[in-house]
Parts: C-alpha cells; structure tokens; sequence
C-alpha cells in the first residue's frame, strides 16, 4: 500500500475496494457497455466527467490523486475491482486520476444504469454504495478535490470551507503565509491581498474569492437545468423535510428535482450531535445523519441542484415554473416548499464587522478548531443551542451560555444534565447581548445586560456563536400568492381551506413541509415526518390531475368509409 493512504484506506480496505466474484460480475455486466483502453491511456483525468462507474474485466489500472504538485497512488484496480465514488452516482466530475497500466477490458456503468443495480441487485449494491461512501470518506480525509488558499481565520476562507464541508466534498486549505505551494501559486497568478482566497479547481480553473455558486459550478456539484423537462416534483430545500420528500417520492417512482441555495442538511446538518432522533441511541451529527440521507436521494435519482437559489415561484393551470438566481427555469407538476428558516442576527451595533470570523451561527469542527483553548460565548436556550454548547465545552478553555429564559423551559433534560456536568460551562440566565468590542474582526469582548436590575457585565471573549432562533425563509415566495401566517410561516392544508390535502398550500399542486410550515414542531423527526407524509398528498394530487386530463381529453369517434 502506498503512503499516501489515509487511516481509512488501512482500516477498511476490504470494504472500500472490493474484489467481486464471477457470479457478482456477470450480475454488473447486464447494466454496462464494454470499454477496452490500452496501457498508459488515461480512463478519465480528474475533473472530467468520465463514463460512470468501471467495473475491470481484466488488466491494471492505477488510481491517483495529486498532493502538493506529485502524483499519490491510492490503489491498483484488477479483474472483479470497480472504479467510482459517490460523484459518479449523479455523474459528476471526477476527483482521481485512472490510468491503464496494461492493456484493459472494461464495463462502463452510466449513472442511470448505476442507482438501476443499485436498486435491482439489493446485496450486491449494498456493498457497492458503502464502498462508495467510503472512497468519498477516504478522499475527504486525505484532502483531494479544490485547493483552497488563504489563512483559515478569513472569513472568505471559512465561508468556502463551510461550504465544501457542509456538501461532503473534499478540500485542500493551504495558508500562503506557512506554506511554500500556496505562496507560489499567489506569485504566479499575480494575486493581490483582496483576491484572496483564491481556488484551483481540479479542471485547472483559478477563482479569485469566488461565491458558493461560482465554486459549486467549477468543482461540478451543479449542472444547467434542463428547462424542457418536466418533472413530477420540485422540492425547493434540502434539509430533514426536503431529503426526506426526495427520497420518498423518488424511491416510489416519481422524478424529482431537489434545490437548496447553500448545501444539503439545512440547520440540522450544522448540529454536533443529535441525541433524541429514533434510532440512534448513542447519537449522530447533523452532518453525518444528513450525508446518508443525502446518499440516499442520489441513490434513488433525485436530480440536485445544490447550491442555486429559487427567486420566484408561478403555479396556474399549467405546470409550476420555478425561476432559479441563475435565470433559468424548471418545470414541475407538484412542488415542495422545504425552505426552512434562517438565521436569526443579533440586534447588536457592530455585528457585520465580527460575522464569519468572530461570530457564528453554526458550530462545526472547523469552529471547533479555531476555539480550541480560547473562551467563548454562545447566546440561545434551545436544543441546538445546547448541543453547540457541549460540543464547544470539549474544545475550548471556557464556555459561556447567555440564556433569556430558564433552560427548563426551552431545552431537552438530557442536554441540561449534559451541560452542568462540565466544569468549564458557564451559564447565565435573563440576560442578552448588548455590546461587541474589537477591531478588523477580531472579537476581544462580548458585553450583556441583564433584562431585570439592566446591570451590565463583560468579559473577555474571543468567539461568539449566536443560536437565537430562526426566521421562515419565506420572502422569495411574496409574489406566489400563497398565504401566509403573521410571522410569514406557509399555511397548509385546513389552516387554508377544507378541500385542501394535508400540507397543501392556498395554490393547488405546491405543499410546504418542515419548520417553513405554519405550526410545525420544530424537530428533526418532525421534519422527517412531514417529508413523508407529503409524498402521499403529492400522488393524490397527481392522480386527480390525471383524471382530470383524461375527462377534458377530445374523444375520438371512427367513422365507418
């Protein structure tokens, strides 16, 4: 094995390579094409879209990956080895380079054909998609895919990496002040100080401080739409309640496109640990839950648009047009309202200045870095407020959490137990943020007044992680003409009218689910619930059409010559 390999390449190499037998094999063959490539011709180089995954029939072929300007082998593929990650499920660029050492005969699965095995042979494509899933792992760790340069205490900095993080994609940050690599890339492409970061694309392509969207679209995570297909169902949103429409109406049958303006997951997928979701009972990060429900849309063939954002919504009597940032168009029978919420800020005079560098509204292990042995606060009394909390506690020297009300009243037991439990939280009730000192984004203190006596108090603090709620994502949507609720969360099904299907909205054909919708429980389950519930809405509402249509249809009478 080479020493590019990663502690999961050495762990679990038998799961994450494979060798199928004959029977296995010929099981595959009936979903390719045959390819023959001879030695030293390159299958696919990375950021080519190449032909889907490959399954060898015989020869050697050499999978590598480039670090630090050198080729690193990460495995020899032989007879009964199969080529491919996760991207090649939705045919999507390639992060590896694959050589032919020898002469080799090959069977090219599409992706289409690819989720059809994976769904037809339900053994053989288990051990096919976790291979995948860990092959991504592997890449991930090991640091493939957009070289990212820039100190990691930018905000632009962390705002790319934040992005790449949330949708699993690999990354490399390189930090041209300490090394030597990124410093000549900087010199060569003549890069000035507000440039940066600058991003190599794996296709060559150089971004200078690039927007998610640019850098979604240069690594390949998102393609054109095509504006002549009609789909069965557009979910716009792909957090809890997006996903689990997705899945749910895909695994049935129905085409489906999912959008989401930032990464897959939503709010959940920024929480450390979540410990009360059925099922698992040692608890799962937010990331980690939402990577395999994300997998598992792909598996089934959601088509995803991720990051491009809905601007507009229009829904008559012909099917809804859903107009994207980028000016196109898609076209659905149904649509998914999954929006979500966002971020509620801080009313605090200053806030801008600190934002994606001293102040965050998520807490991952990127954050988690940077607070290591610094003190920190955190302002919010509800679950995930908690859940940052102790994941924080585990890093930095101290944590304080500024609550307006009890935590009785507003966070699960376990967390609260969880939290007292730590010597190094702090916890202060019936206060709020008043005031934020530093210069050029560096937080040097938080101040916070107490709402009774008005007393202020202040502290030396180096970060400020801000989980005070979330408001509906719901502006996009004032043209609709869908209603409603004061706070603008979506009405649905009788909040609406009597004849509506559950989780329909006042425009016929388009549903909302998740913490978007009126009086929603806002939870993770919930949000699950509602996407699953909403698939069954969404075949009545397809099958009254399709009566509908077949009683408006001419009738044809032959007539004797």
């Amino acid at each position: 094995m080479s020493d590019a390999r990663t502690d999961i390449y050495a762990t679990r190499a038998a799961q994450i390579f494979p060798r199928l037998s004959d029977d296995d094999i010929a099981r595959l063959c009936r979903f390719g094409e045959p390819r023959s490539y001879r030695a030293g011709e390159y299958i696919v180089r990375t950021g080519e879209t190449g032909p889907g995954l490959m399954l060898i029939m015989s020869g050697q072929v050499e999978v590598t990956r480039s670090e630090g300007g050198e080729r690193k082998q990460i495995v020899v593929h032989e007879r009964g080895n199969f080529m491919g990650e996760l991207a090649q499920l939705s045919g999507r660029p390639y992060l590896v380079d694959e050589q032919a050492l020898t002469d080799v005969e090959a069977v090219a699965i599409a992706p289409d054909r690819l989720r059809a095995l994976l769904i037809a042979e339900a053994d053989l494509g288990e051990r096919m998609m976790r291979a995948l899933i860990l092959r991504r792992v592997g890449l991930i760790e090991a640091g493939a895919g957009p070289i990212i340069v820039g100190d990691e205490a930018n905000a632009d900095v962390l705002r790319l990496v934040n992005f790449l993080r949330r949708n699993g994609h690999p990354y490399q940050q390189l930090n041209p002040g300490e090394d030597s690599c990124a410093q000549t890339l900087v010199e060569r492409f003549n890069v000035s100080e507000d440039e940066l970061p600058i991003v190599l694309c794996p296709s060559g392509q150089l971004l200078r401080n690039p927007t998610e969207s640019q850098l979604g679209r240069c690594v390949g995570l998102v393609g054109p739409v095509d504006g002549n297909k009609l789909y069965d169902v557009v979910v716009i949103g792909a957090g809890p309640a997006g996903l689990a429409t997705s899945v749910y109406a895909a695994s049935e049958g129905l085409s489906v496109l999912a959008v989401d303006c930032r990464s897959f997951g939503g709010q959940a997928g920024a929480s450390a640990r979540i410990e009360n979701y059925l099922g698992f009972p040692t608890g799962i990060s937010g990331m980690a839950l939402m990577g395999r429900a994300f997998s598992q849309a792909q598996k089934f063939g959601v088509e995803v648009l991720i990051p491009d954002e809905a601007v507009k919504l229009e829904c008559g009597n012909d099917p809804c047009h859903l107009q994207l940032a980028t000016g196109e168009r898609a076209r659905a029978r149904a649509v998914v309202i999954a929006t979500g919420a966002r971020y509620r800020r801080l009313g605090v005079a200053g806030l801008e200045e600190f934002e994606g560098t001293s102040v965050h509204y998520w807490a991952s292990p990127l954050e988690a870095d940077l607070c290591a042995d610094q003190d920190v606060a955190l302002v919010g009394g509800g679950n995930s407020a908690g859940q940052a909390t102790v994941f924080l506690a585990s890093r930095a020297r101290r944590v304080t959490l500024i609550a307006r009300r009890p935590l009785e009243e507003t966070m699960s037991q376990y967390l609260i137990e969880r939290i007292s439990a730590q010597p190094n939280i702090d916890v202060v009730i019936g206060c709020e943020i008043s005031a934020l000192e530093g210069a050029n984004g560096v937080l040097d203190s938080v101040a916070w007044r107490d709402r009774g006596s008005g007393s202020v108090t202040e502290r030396p603090v180096r970060y400020l992680f801000s989980f005070i709620g979330a408001e509906p994502n719901t502006d996009w949507l004032e043209a609709s003409g869908l209603k409603l609720d004061a706070r603008k969360f979506v009405l649905t099904g009788e909040d609406v009218a009597d004849n509506r299907l559950p989780l329909e909205t006042s425009r016929s054909g388009v549903f909302a689910v998740g913490d978007v919708r009126a009086c929603s429980v806002k939870r993770v389950a919930a949000a699950v619930g509602d996407g699953a519930q909403v698939v069954a809405s969404i075949h009545a509402y397809l099958a009254k059409q399709r009566e509908q249509e077949a009683q408006e249809a001419p009738i044809r009478v032959t007539v004797p010559a």
